[in-house]
């Protein structure tokens, strides 16, 4: 089962499905074909929501992005 974190403190930011898992791939821009980190803004949350991604999926990583214009890196890990 895949989880997030935060990449920089490497806190756990939540387990989640497959499905979510494919909703960060196919929403959002990966450098590479290896890449498994992404910005999280709060631009980013709002663009999540408009593609449709998982609303569970969006809240868990909103409640660790700051309010400011200060975003957060995660990262996706296959436990």
């Amino acid at each position: 089962m895949p989880s997030l974190y935060n990449k920089d403190s490497g806190a756990l930011i939540g387990r989640i499905s497959e499905e979510q898992l494919q909703d960060l791939i196919d929403c959002l821009v990966e450098e590479s074909a290896d890449d498994q980190d992404y910005y999280i803004d709060q631009t980013t949350l709002d663009y999540l929501r408009e593609q449709g991604a998982d609303e569970a999926l969006v809240t868990m990583i909103a409640a660790h992005v700051p309010e400011a214009d200060e975003g957060i890196e995660i990262e996706w890990r296959k436990d």
